[in-house]
């Protein structure tokens, strides 16, 4: 009987990393959505409403017509994407220059018309209230 116990109570304290990871896979699977949408903004040229779909802490740093201006100059270089792989996501509680939070970075391997080799760098917060949103895009 004593070894049974053993063995479940072993089971049990095993599977607690496992019941830890789910949050935040869960919370990287939801951010890697929210990176996916606003870049499909982003491809098909609608760069004001993909400030809309921004984050709070993302709008707060930079105007609608900063973004919309930086971005139209930008992005148009690249072309059009022609593949983006996931190549990395991170879960983090802070951020260089923003307040503590939940974060995550997330890079993206692409290929555009004009650029064989880019790098995406898309970090998507947790906003307020409760939905993951875009809080920073860099793309080279």
């Amino acid at each position: 009987m004593r070894i049974y116990l053993l063995l479940f109570t072993i089971l049990c304290l095993s599977a607690f990393p496992a019941l830890a990871q789910a949050p935040i896979e869960q919370k990287q699977a939801a951010a890697i959505a929210a990176a996916e949408n606003f870049l499909a903004l982003v491809d098909s040229g609608q760069y004001e409403a993909s400030w809309e779909a921004a984050s709070t802490l993302f709008k707060s740093q930079v105007s609608k017509e900063t973004w919309v201006a930086q971005i139209s100059r930008i992005r148009p270089i690249f072309g059009s994407v022609i593949k983006r792989n996931l190549n990395s996501a991170s879960h983090l509680t802070s951020a260089p220059g923003a307040p503590d939070g939940d974060y995550v970075l997330i890079i993206f391997k692409s290929t555009f018309e004009h650029k064989q080799n880019a790098t995406e760098t898309i970090t998507p917060s947790l906003d307020p209230d409760g939905h993951w949103r875009v809080s920073g895009y860099f793309i080279r």
